[in-house]
């Protein structure tokens, strides 16, 4: 008798252990996001004043610069995580052949505007990376806590979920070669 009471007392204590640590993870993924949300909203606040500098030239990307105006007309506050995520793939797309444009026509990127704008650009992808790792880092420890046995069960009992890293697509992997 003596021993079921010991063998519920480690599963009760496991469970509380368990269970704790995985709102201990949840609440990481949520800060890791929560700091990455605030440089990609700092990024997602630069793309109209980049955007006016870049339209002097729309006729060569009219299609790009259109397609950024149109996400960026979306509320960003009212965005939950994942439409974030998507929206910032794509704006990355078009901020890609934004600098390429920029390469290819001296005049813009010698402007003085589009100079600091590209600059305010770097640093903010900059934070974004490095925001990214520690999102993805905390990520994936919740991940694997929530799939790993035997607190897959915890998990499963207490409605835990699997959270989205934030990933590159195939293309923003490769470098761009940018003919000068």
């Amino acid at each position: 008798m003596i021993y079921i009471f010991i063998i519920l007392f480690i599963l009760v204590i496991f469970v509380f252990v368990t269970y704790n640590r995985l709102v201990k993870l949840n609440n990481l993924v949520k800060e890791g996001f929560s700091t990455m949300d605030i440089y990609l909203k700092k990024r997602w606040d630069l793309i109209p004043n980049l955007v006016e500098v870049v339209k002097a030239y729309e006729e060569y990307e009219k299609e790009t610069i259109e397609e950024i105006t149109k996400l960026r007309a979306q509320s960003y506050e009212n965005m939950n995580i994942d439409s974030k995520l998507n929206a910032n793939e794509i704006l990355t797309q078009g901020l890609k052949t934004i600098m390429v444009v920029a390469e290819n026509y001296p005049q813009l990127k010698a402007s003085e505007n589009f100079s600091q704008l590209s600059k305010e650009l770097t640093k903010i992808e900059d934070d974004i990376a490095n925001s990214r790792k520690y999102y993805n880092g905390t990520v994936r420890k919740l991940n694997d806590k929530i799939q790993s046995f035997p607190s897959n069960v915890i998990a499963g009992m207490f409605g835990f979920k699997e959270a989205k890293m934030f990933e590159i697509d195939a293309d923003e992997k490769n470098n761009i070669k940018v003919d000068v």
